[in-house]
């Protein structure tokens, strides 16, 4: 398929609840295209849980792990892709990112993911005293990286997810029609 960007893929990247896997799944049924999800991959190919490769082989050891799924997806076309939220800690995933896709950034502040993961014992970063803390370190750490690796940044703050589906299809779903 063509279009302006020379790409088929769509990737989502952002912190931890930024709504990537949401308005992927969403965007990926508009525009009639695969739907992945890098961290569910990742749980498919080992057999267990983010949290349990967390526990097994910490983080550098999950950081391998997401960085060959990101290698090998970038070889597939006609996805929507939602990234785990450090993937753009890598030079190769930010590399491979761009290389293969438009990336659009989904960017919220720490306060409003707090809110929406505060409650979710899946997030293996968060297992901290002071977690509001941590996602403000996060996003101190990695929105460069983000702004650095994106086509497009969406501001998440002021609006809900069908508000955010809404905006990228005007601003990129007549590129991607089937």
């Amino acid at each position: 398929m063509d279009n302006q960007y020379g790409t088929d893929n769509i990737y989502l990247v952002g912190l931890m609840g930024s709504g990537k896997t949401t308005i992927g799944r969403s965007l990926a049924k508009r525009l009639e295209l695969d739907f992945v999800d890098s961290d569910r991959e990742i749980e498919l190919r080992t057999g267990v849980s983010i949290p349990t490769v967390f526990e097994i082989e910490g983080e550098e050891g999950f950081r391998k792990r997401e960085a060959q799924v990101i290698a090998d997806l970038s070889q597939l076309s006609r996805r929507v892709v939602a990234t785990g939220g450090g993937v753009v800690l890598r030079p190769e995933n930010r590399t491979n990112l761009r290389a293969s896709g438009f990336v659009i950034y989904l960017n919220v502040p720490p306060l409003t993911l707090w809110e929406r993961t505060r409650n979710d014992r899946n997030r293996p970063l968060l297992k901290v005293s002071d977690p509001l803390q941590r996602l403000k370190d996060l996003y101190t750490q990695r929105d460069s990286l983000y702004r650095e690796v994106a086509n497009l940044v969406v501001d998440g703050s002021r609006i809900n997810a069908q508000g955010i589906l809404q905006l990228l299809m005007k601003e990129i779903g007549e590129q991607w029609k089937p």
